[in-house]
């Protein structure tokens, strides 16, 4: 009687070990109709220690391919083909699906990934309608509508639209602080600049950030090398304008 009560105990304790380890597994299922991907080997790799570090890797065969496996903490990683980044998306619990299309590259099924994906969607629209600023304005010339007019109204366009581009990046932030997304997309912010700098979008960001954000290694790294970039500057700001005074001090005293 021990002996069965003991073997129940054991198999419950093993189940609830399965389900649990279950639970934290991810699943990829992916496909592609880029030929060219037949028979290559795809990687996930997450940035860590200033590199591109693999996490897991499947070759495509037919179009389709598969990864599954168990993370410690839900991450940003992206997929590789050799040395070249194809797309980003969260690895994280759950059954991710895939897609890598010519026209088209969508991560979805999880809900981080919904977001990121969603994201992406509407900043790409704005910068659709960015892109089309030109096209329409010439086309309202060539239709007939005075130039100056049309160029200050399409100025006006580009300005606001830059404004929605800003708001809803800061916002889709702020609102992710506190997951993987926030300090992600801030570092998807900033590798659009030459070198790290503090500006005041990205001041906006950390006001009211909370530790967890602002603590994040990605986030720390670029802090620190931009508060870095800005003592120099203003070190070769105050240089130039002594360099400056020295020379108007020199012509003065030729002057005299």
């Amino acid at each position: 009687m021990i002996q069965k009560t003991l073997g129940r105990m054991c198999f419950v304790v093993f189940l609830v070990s399965l389900l649990a380890s279950c639970s934290s597994a991810y699943q990829i299922a992916g496909k592609s109709d880029i030929n060219s991907l037949d028979g290559k080997k795809l990687y996930l790799k997450t940035l860590s220690e200033g590199g591109w570090m693999p996490v897991d890797s499947a070759s495509v065969e037919h179009g389709l391919f598969a990864m599954e496996g168990v993370s410690d903490s839900t991450m940003m990683v992206s997929i590789y083909m050799e040395d070249e980044s194809i797309m980003p998306l969260i690895l994280e619990n759950g059954i991710i699906q895939v897609s890598i299309n010519a026209g088209n590259m969508r991560a979805w099924g999880t809900p981080l990934n919904n977001a990121l994906y969603d994201f992406f969607d509407h900043r790409n629209d704005i910068e659709e309608q960015l892109n089309n600023l030109d096209h329409r304005e010439a086309q309202m010339v060539l239709n007939g509508a005075d130039f100056d007019e049309v160029h200050t109204k399409m100025l006006k366009e580009e300005e606001e639209l830059n404004r929605k581009m800003n708001d809803y990046v800061l916002s889709f932030i702020k609102d992710n602080y506190n997951n993987v997304l926030g300090p992600s997309v801030f570092m998807m912010m900033c590798s659009s600049m030459p070198y790290p700098v503090m500006t005041d979008q990205i001041e906006d960001v950390l006001r009211s950030a909370p530790a967890i954000f602002k603590q994040h290694p990605l986030v720390q790294e670029f802090i620190s090398k931009a508060k870095e970039n800005m003592k120099l500057i203003e070190e070769q700001q105050l240089l130039r304008q002594n360099i400056a005074e020295k020379e108007r001090a020199g012509i003065n005293a030729a002057n005299q």
